[in-house]
Parts: structure tokens; sequence; C-alpha cells
């Protein structure tokens, strides 16, 4: 095992960082900078015109590392590495139609919310569904801690998943919005599955896990502050697939709650925010939200956040390790 995840993370760091090289000048080359949003924090807007769809650069390591090192585990018949390639791939092409609408329209607006949530909806049931029938898929919810298990519907089950693919994938979205930050607050989360996955000598797992752990590091290099590109919708999108792909892969769900717990509180001052702005007729609890500009707005660098970010993820994986390493 740990001769395949060195294999693993050594092909994934080359083949990122040749992808880093070639993709930047070219996104730079035909103009895709990040659109930054209007009623952002003004200083971001010195940001205009950073290459974004970045993404791709992880993604490509990703991807053929995975492949390449899983080859024989593919035509062993075991295909859990093609569906967890293919789900989050697909969430990276929600993510790129999404960056080229900004790019098209010279605008921080992309496809409409409905459109995204309905095609992440059909891919996160198509994805339970394959993963139920091929990989045997419990339809039943771990709960970590309690070393237990819910008897659930199959029904019931699949509300379950959707719900908690989309809010993952969407929460890890809204914390890509500061140099390095959902780079940075990701690693730890990736880097808990693949220790689980060489613990429970889960290779499918372990292989894509180290792969992510991989690309990231690389990708970190160009998106630290002042970042060099961003890695847009595409990416984010990407490993918000990726990490819900990993956690149902080792059936265990339940857990990004708290090993997510940075994406999550993201998700939920954004939700506090709007929710609060419509009741009281346009007072704010935060200066801005996500949290994360909120922090920004009282002071906090983007270096900071992501330090003080990023150990906190690191903080909530160890957490997390803790809730089912009895198991």
């Amino acid at each position: 095992m740990i001769a395949i995840y060195t294999i693993t993370f050594v092909t994934a760091l080359i083949i990122s960082s040749i992808a880093a090289f070639i993709l930047i000048p070219v996104l730079r080359k035909v103009k895709a900078g990040q659109k930054i949003q209007e009623d952002g924090p003004v200083w971001h807007m010195s940001k205009q015109g950073t290459p974004t769809m970045g993404g791709l650069i992880f993604i490509s390591g990703v991807v053929v590392a995975s492949i390449a090192v899983g080859m024989r585990e593919i035509i062993s018949g075991n295909l859990e590495i093609i569906f967890m390639l293919c789900f989050a791939l697909l969430f990276a092409l929600i993510g790129f139609l999404d960056d080229f609408e900004k790019i098209k329209k010279k605008r921080n607006l992309g496809l409409r919310a409905w459109h995204k949530i309905l095609l992440q909806l059909i891919i996160s049931s198509v994805f339970i569904l394959l993963m139920e029938s091929y990989v045997e898929l419990s339809t039943h919810i771990y709960i970590p801690f309690f070393n237990t298990t819910i008897t659930t519907p199959t029904i019931l089950y699949y509300f379950f998943a959707s719900f908690v693919i989309v809010g993952t994938v969407n929460s890890v979205n809204l914390t890509d919005g500061a140099d390095g930050l959902a780079t940075g607050v990701t690693i730890p989360v990736i880097a808990f599955f693949a220790i689980m996955a060489f613990i429970w000598n889960d290779i499918s797992v372990g292989v894509i896990a180290t792969a992510v752990t991989a690309g990231l590091c690389v990708f970190l290099f160009f998106n630290f502050n002042p970042a060099k590109v961003f890695m847009g919708d595409t990416g984010s999108m990407f490993l918000g697939g990726i990490v819900c792909a990993l956690a149902f892969a080792l059936d265990m769900p339940v857990i990004i709650v708290i090993l997510g717990f940075v994406y999550f509180v993201e998700a939920l001052s954004d939700i506090i925010q709007v929710g609060y702005y419509k009741i009281s007729k346009g007072k704010r609890v935060f200066k801005m939200a996500p949290i994360h500009h909120h922090f920004e707005m009282i002071g906090w660098s983007e270096r900071k956040l992501f330090t003080v970010f990023t150990i906190t993820s690191v903080f909530f994986a160890i957490i997390a390790y803790f809730g089912v390493f009895q198991r």
C-alpha cells in the first residue's frame, strides 16, 4: 500500500505541475480572467483578470494518476475508481459551464441556480444508484462516535444522500472566495480519507485521495496569496464532488458534517445573512457573507484567513478520525 500511495502521489504531483505550467499561460492568453463580484471587498478588484478555471490543473493530475495506478483494480472489475472520478468530473463540468458563462458575459454570474441544483441532484442520484448496484454501497447511515448504524428505507437514503451531496458541493464552492482558502481547507479533508483508506486497506479510495492531495499541493503553490490562478467553479465543484465520493465510498457520509466543518460554517453564514436580511428588511448579521468576507472586513488578511481556516480544518479532521477509528 505504501508503494501504491507513493507512486500515486508522485505521478499526480508531476502531472499537475506540468499542467500548471501549460494551462496558466493558456488561460491568460485566452483571457479566461476572473470577474470580481461588484459588492465584494473593494480590495478584491485588484484580482480582476486573474486566470480562473485553474482547477483543471489538479483535476488533470488526479485523473491521470488515479487511472494509471488504479488500472489493475479497474481491469479486475472494480469500477469504484471510475464511478468516483466520473461523479466528480460531472460536477467539474457544471462548474466549467458556470465559469464559461461568467467569462463570456464578462460578469460574476454564471448558470442559473436552479439549473445547477437540478443537474447536481440528477448526478447525485445516478452515483448512489451505481455505487449501490456495483460496489455494494450500504443504504444505512453510519453514525460516527457512536459506532452504530441507522437502518433507513432506500428511498429515504436517496433523499439523504442527495441533500448531503448538493449541500457539500455548494458549501465547498462558497469557501472558494479568498486566495488559497478552499485549497488549504480541503487538503486536510482529503488527507483524512487517504489515511482512513490506508488503515482500512481500501485501494480505490486511497489512490484517489492521495492523487487529490498531491494535486492540491501543486495548485496551492500557484493559488496562495497573491494568487496567480483561481480554481474557479470548475475546481471547487470537482473538490466538493470528490469529498462526497470518498465519504460515500467509505460508507460514512455523516462524517462530512464534522470533517467539513469549515465548509458548512461558510454555507450557514450565507444562509443566515440572506434570511435575516429578508426578515429584518435590510439588516445584516455579518459585515459580509460568506463568513470569510466578514473576517476580511474586520481586518484579516487573506494569509491570516488561510492559516486560521486551514488549521481549523486540520483540527476537525483529527476529531473526525476519533469519530470513526473504532469502526
